[in-house]
C-alpha cells in the first residue's frame, strides 16, 4: 500500500523533486515571504520587550 503523493502546500500542483516539499521556485518564494510577514506563527507565549532587546 503505498501512500498518495502529497500536493505542494501553496498552489495544490503535484510537488517537484528540486523544490520539495513545493511544485517550483515561485511557491518556495511565496512560503518564504509568509514567514517574513508574520502569516505564520510558531505557537508559544509572547516574548517581553526585555526578552527581544538584546543588550551589548
Amino acid at each position: 500500500m503505498s501512500a498518495k503523493p502529497r500536493p505542494c502546500p501553496i498552489c495544490k500542483k503535484p510537488r517537484s523533486e528540486e523544490f520539495s516539499p513545493f511544485c517550483s521556485s515561485r511557491c518556495k518564494d511565496r512560503d518564504l515571504a509568509q514567514w517574513f510577514n508574520d502569516g505564520y506563527s510558531v505557537p508559544g507565549r509572547p516574548a517581553s520587550p526585555e526578552e527581544i532587546v538584546r543588550e551589548e
